[in-house]
This record gives structure tokens, C-alpha cells and sequence, in this order.
């Protein structure tokens, strides 16, 4: 049931955006070792109409895959820089005591499968440039595969899962931008950075309105196409920018991340699954499944995310004085959960070897780790909150009340006595 009593609707369940990011993949893996396979290859890799981006030697031919990876995607990251932002803002981050422990679990959840994977991958140095594949975690997923144990699941784990997806999302963007950035040109990136400066200008002014944010940070998009450094960053300094509150009380941030929701979720999402996560079987054999950086990418996912988070969270409750929000094998289970990088961790993957010949081994790694942890997770948890009733909440309500704070769209805001204008 949705807060309220009323019926929840099919595509507001935690689990819808996962079932559409299975079908999705699964549709890639058909349409790429059937009879169609050639022309949907061609169909993602040739050039469209002679186009190009960048200039001289950083020029890049315009395709179907580097407008999603690189266009769509953008919207995604502007979603989650959103979500980042309202958390920091008036969401749980805001209190650096309640924020210190899923930040340490998540961090100790991007070190573990890191070491690991550069264990794998030590001996050739071409290959470590993918250590942060396994870093990642695919909040979708993890939550999807999680309300599937329904009210079994403790309201504490699942929030602290949420938190630790959040925060990973945004340790990933900060790789990204250091790690996942070349042929960097100056003049381009004076271009970005000037933009975002006037966005934040427009933010201290008290610009509410929304499309002027949206104009300039298309241009900032456009001058980090140009820069070397990845273009979807663009989407989450914009999201920095969107102010928080207007003087009635209602949100332009929020209004912004609920109108994106279900585009991101249904449309930007299943589409880089399809493609993306597809693997070509033919002429893959034992070698491939065997492949250091696939070892390494399914390894960090499996084992890395579970003890590096686990291990973290309990040094920061000793640390903080802090109950975990789980017994130990919860907390493993949690963990395991989070080893499901799937989009986040394909698209680092392509950052980082692109669509040449490590391309299979990457997919094979992310899709077979993210799976095993998937299972794994889904078992631990059941049988450790096996003992547990019906009376937990499930993270729908929680989650609806956190984002309806300051946000009725369609109904007028109560009367707030006169303060001073808060500008975020």
C-alpha cells in the first residue's frame, strides 16, 4: 500500500525500475547474438550524418552510443546530483553525526572491491585502469532486489542501504571527474567552469524559475563535451545550482527530481542497459569468464562490497558510539546487496576500456558479480530477518514523507511565519 491507504500503483513499487532493467538486458543479450545482432551493432557504432565532436585530435564521431552514454546519461546524473543535493541539504546528510556512518560504510564499500581488483590485476598495468568498476553500486537494483523480503527487512537497513547508495553514487561521480578525464582543453573548461559560476550567481540572486538553469547548464554540458573532462558531470554541478526553497514554502529541486523520477527510472536507464549490458556469447569461451579484469570486476563486487562496508560501518559505530542499523549477518547481507554495480558499473566500465576487446570481460564481471550478489543478498537477508514480524515500514512511506517535506504541487503550502529566505 502507498502512504495514505491508497493503492500503490504498479510503477511507483521499489522493484518496477528493476524488473524494467532485467527486461532490458535481456532484450540487449537477444538482440545482440540473434540474427539482428550485426545491425544493432551498427545501428549503436556508426557514425550519424558525417557528424563529430571536439576539435583535431580529441575529435570524437557522433553515434548512437555516445549520445546515450554521453547525452541521456547527463539527465541521470543531474537526478542523482538532485537527490545528493536535497539529502545534504534537509535530508539526513545535513547532520554530519547521522551522515558520518553510511559515508564511512560507503567509502570502506569503494576501498575493499578497489584492493581487490587490483589484486587480480596487478601484473598488467593496462588492465588497472578499470580499479574502480567494482566500486560501484546500482541504487535501482539494490533496493529493488531488497523490497522483495517486503516488511522482513528492518526500516533502519534499508534506510542505511539507501544513504550508502547515495553517497557511493557521489564518491563514483568524483572518480569520474579525476580519474575518467582526458585531453583536458583550457578554454573550454574556463567555458564550464564561468557557467556554472553565473548559475550559482542566479542561485544567491534568488532566481527560482527553473528553465534558466536548464539553458545554462545545456551550455555547460556542451563546454564539457568540449574539455576532455566527462560531460555528465555537467549534470550534477547543475543540479548544485537548482535552488532548494521559495518563499512559499514549495521546492524547486524537489519538483525538479519528481518530474525526472520516471523519465530516469523507465526511460534514460533501461535504455543505456539495452545498450550497454549486452555481451556477445559467440567466441566467448573459458578464457573470457576467466579474464583477470572480469576475476577482479566480479571478485570486488561479491566479497569487496560486503567486507569493506561491514568492516567500516563497525569501526565507525565503535568510533561513534553508534548501534549498526543491523545484526552482523544483516549487515553482511546489506553489503552483499550493494555488490550490485549493474548500471553504474558498466558505465565506468566504458569510461575506462570503452568498446574494444576488454569490453566482454567488463561485461561478464558486472553482470555475473552483480547477479551473484543479487542472490547471495537476498538470501542472507531472508535468513537473517526470518524472526522478523510484519510491523517494520517499508522504505515507500519513509522515503514519500522525506521528499514531501516542503513539496504539495497540487496543493496549496500551510501558512509559514515570515523568516529570513533560506538560499541553497
Amino acid at each position: 500500500m502507498a502512504a495514505g491507504g491508497e493503492a500503490q500503483r504498479w510503477w511507483e513499487r521499489d522493484t518496477a525500475p528493476g524488473y524494467i532493467l532485467l527486461a532490458a538486458t535481456v532484450l540487449s543479450f537477444l538482440l545482440l547474438n540473434g540474427p539482428t545482432g550485426e545491425a544493432f551493432h551498427h545501428l549503436l557504432e556508426d557514425q550519424i550524418a558525417g557528424l563529430s565532436v571536439g576539435l583535431g585530435a580529441a575529435a570524437h564521431p557522433v553515434n548512437l552510443h555516445l549520445v546515450i552514454n554521453d547525452g541521456l546519461m547527463v539527465v541521470f546524473f543531474l537526478y542523482v546530483g538532485l537527490e545528493l543535493k536535497r539529502e545534504t541539504v534537509e535530508g539526513p546528510f545535513k547532520n554530519p553525526r547521522e551522515a558520518a556512518l553510511p559515508m564511512v560504510g560507503a567509502l570502506g564499500g569503494m576501498a575493499a572491491p578497489a584492493l581487490i581488483y587490483i589484486a587480480f590485476n596487478a601484473h598488467e598495468p593496462a588492465y588497472l585502469r578499470g580499479w574502480a568498476i567494482p566500486s560501484a553500486t546500482d541504487i535501482a537494483f539494490a533496493i529493488g532486489v531488497m523490497s522483495l523480503l517486503g516488511p522482513r527487512v528492518p526500516s533502519g537497513l534499508r534506510l542505511f542501504l539507501l544513504a550508502l547508495a547515495i553517497i557511493d553514487d557521489l564518491g563514483a561521480i568524483v572518480v569520474i571527474a579525476l580519474f575518467y578525464s582526458t585531453h583536458l582543453t583550457g578554454w573550454a573548461l574556463g567555458g564550464a567552469a564561468v557557467t556554472f559560476g553565473v548559475m550559482l550567481l542566479m542561485n544567491r540572486a534568488g532566481v527560482k524559475a527553473l528553465p534558466p538553469f536548464w539553458i545554462l547548464g545545456a551550455a555547460m554540458w556542451g563546454f564539457m563535451l568540449l574539455s576532455g573532462v566527462h560531460a555528465t558531470i555537467a549534470g550534477v554541478l547543475t543540479a548544485m545550482t537548482v535552488p532548494m526553497r521559495q518563499p512559499d514554502g514549495r521546492s524547486p529541486l524537489i519538483a525538479a527530481e519528481h518530474t525526472l523520477k520516471y523519465w530516469v527510472q523507465f526511460g534514460i536507464m533501461p535504455i543505456f542497459a539495452l545498450v550497454n549490458a549486452g555481451v556477445v556469447l559467440h567466441g566467448a569461451g573459458v578464457e573470457t569468464l576467466l579474464h583477470p579484469v572480469a576475476l577482479g570486476i566480479a571478485a570486488g563486487l561479491v566479497l569487496g562490497k560486503p567486507i569493506g562496508i561491514t568492516l567500516a560501518s563497525y569501526i565507525a559505530c565503535a568510533a561513534l558510539k553508534q548501534r549498526a542499523p543491523g545484526n552482523l549477518a544483516q549487515m553482511i547481507g546489506m553489503g552483499m546487496l550493494a555488490g550490485i554495480g549493474f548500471t553504474m558499473s558498466l558505465f565506468i566500465g566504458n569510461l575506462a576500456f570503452g568498446s574494444g576487446d576488454l569490453a566482454t570481460p567488463v561485461r561478464f564481471g558486472v553482470l555475473g558479480g552483480s547477479l551473484v550478489s543479487a542472490a547471495l543478498g537476498l538470501a542472507m537477508l531472508w535468513w537473517s530477518c526470518r524472526t522478523i514480524g510484519g510491523a517494520h515500514e517499508t522504505l515507500g512511506p519513509d522515503e514519500d514523507r522525506a521528499e514531501e517535506r516542503g513539496l504539495i504541487e497540487d496543493i496549496d503550502p500551510p501558512a509559514q511565519p515570515d523568516r529570513p529566505e533560506r538560499r541553497n
